[in-house]
């Protein structure tokens, strides 16, 4: 609502007016519907004490969600990495796997077939597919399947020159149709691992600082591969797909990220910098600059238009990107035994929902992701020195005590400002910018609605 009536735009908006003065309009948007809440939860005919109602923004409920970090951490529970994620280009954030299946809609988008030249056969292109075109400048490898049968095809071009291109023989029709070409070859996809071919991008083959450049640009195996459509031929771009990642970790690829977070590519791409790949009101716009691209050049072999279901920002309506950034996450795969274990206890109504819908998505639910790179919400409560130590508060008067500063504001315009002296060398450590998944907030509700620990700790513990 607040990025709305300010008609904010991008992220960067914010900063420019600066995060106390966005926070204090956010904080007056919740005070402002404060009455029609009311009204409303009367007519739901829900039981609301309203005189004491808990608000999340407040300083003793965000405490109680401080605590419930540190327990976490405390436990071993909480831990960084870094993979690929849904973010939202236009938040300039990470989504949690719920609030990414809150926004998927049905879209028509572009799918290209693009041309990979090999390096020891000039005119022999292997034919890789993808449904994302912006991609491929990120391109570093192809995959195929090692026992998969794949062919050479023999084709004249419009010039009379014989050109070959290689796919996977069981998706010849659907690539070539039915004549016009001839099956010159067969081989398994074992023949092409380790081979090397020129992308149809080159903006990255040449930088000499890029890590393990040495191993890019070559054809690897990856069990993911199939025939089930494309080419059996993947084009492998691991900043933005989970998959791609695992097997840049296996094949020590080099890493190419050649998009910003909010959506944008960066400079080096030099014929298409600044272009935004999902922009919000035409999603298509940057695939069609990147298809024109290869057409002009020589290296488009087929595209295509198709529907799918896609995810978008359940906040503000913008496509989201699979993109790979750091973030911080609960360790709900070491706790989900337990909690599977918990769940056969409770009497479900409707019945059908124990080993349903929650019990399905209990037994699939992964580590969560709980960092959020946005400014109006509980922050995470982790201090962090230059030389690698951090600390985690779980209350006010920890890091009054430490800091020697007076807390009255747990947000974060408030607690960025302040810093801790470091235990280990002495350097003065400052808060990780993140805050916290919205929802974490919500989870914490059954003890910071109280105030527990620090208050109506006897009330808590006998209801």
């Amino acid at each position: 609502i607040a990025e709305r009536e300010l008609g904010i735009k991008h992220k960067k908006e914010i900063l420019e007016l600066g995060v106390e003065k966005f926070n204090d309009i956010c904080r007056s948007k919740v005070l402002a519907y404060v009455d029609e809440w009311k009204a409303v939860m009367r007519r739901f005919g829900r039981f609301v004490d309203m005189e004491n109602a808990y608000r999340t923004m407040d300083r003793d409920y965000m405490e109680s969600v401080w605590w419930v970090f540190k327990e976490l951490w405390d436990k071993g529970l909480v831990y960084e990495s870094y993979r690929v994620m849904h973010v939202c280009p236009h938040c300039e954030t990470t989504l949690s796997q719920q609030e990414v299946s809150e926004g998927y809609m049905d879209v028509k988008d572009l799918a290209v077939t693009a041309k990979f030249e090999l390096k020891d056969e000039p005119g022999t292109y292997l034919l890789a597919w993808t449904t994302t075109p912006w991609t491929l400048p990120g391109n570093v490898a192809l995959a195929v399947g090692k026992d998969i049968e794949y062919v050479k095809i023999e084709q004249e071009d419009e010039s009379g020159v014989k050109v070959y291109f290689i796919v996977a023989k069981d998706l010849v029709e659907k690539n070539f149709g039915t004549e016009g070409y001839e099956v010159v070859e067969t081989f398994l996809g074992a023949t092409l691992l380790g081979k090397s071919y020129t992308p149809p991008f080159e903006y990255y083959v040449n930088d000499q600082s890029l890590e393990n450049r040495e191993n890019g640009w070559k054809i690897y195996h990856a069990d993911f591969v199939t025939t089930e459509m494309g080419t059996g031929i993947a084009h492998e771009a691991p900043a933005f797909g989970e998959e791609d990642m695992e097997l840049s970790k296996v094949e020590n690829l080099p890493f190419v990220q050649h998009v910003k977070m909010d959506g944008t590519m960066k400079d080096e791409v030099t014929d298409f910098a600044g272009m935004d790949v999902k922009e919000k009101d035409n999603p298509q716009a940057t695939d069609i600059e990147i298809i024109k691209y290869l057409a002009k050049k020589g290296l488009l072999f087929s595209k295509e238009k198709y529907e799918h279901s896609y995810p978008h920002c359940w906040r503000c309506d913008t496509p989201l990107l699979n993109y790979a950034t750091s973030s911080w996450f609960v360790s709900v795969v070491d706790i989900k035994e337990k909690a599977l274990k918990n769940a056969e206890k409770i009497h479900w109504s409707p019945e059908h929902i124990k080993a349903g819908r929650f019990g399905k998505w209990l037994e699939g639910a992964k580590d969560w992701s709980i960092s959020r790179q946005r400014f109006w919400a509980s922050v995470i409560p982790l201090w962090k020195c230059e030389c690698g130590e951090m600390k985690v508060f779980g209350s006010v008067a920890e890091l009054e005590k430490l800091s020697g500063k007076k807390v009255d504001d747990l947000h974060k315009h408030v607690v960025d400002m302040i810093e801790v002296p470091c235990e280990k060398c002495q350097k003065m450590m400052k808060r990780i910018p993140d805050v916290l998944d919205t929802w974490f907030d919500s989870g914490s509700m059954p003890y910071a609605q109280m105030h527990y620990p620090f208050g109506n700790k006897e009330a808590f513990e006998k209801s």
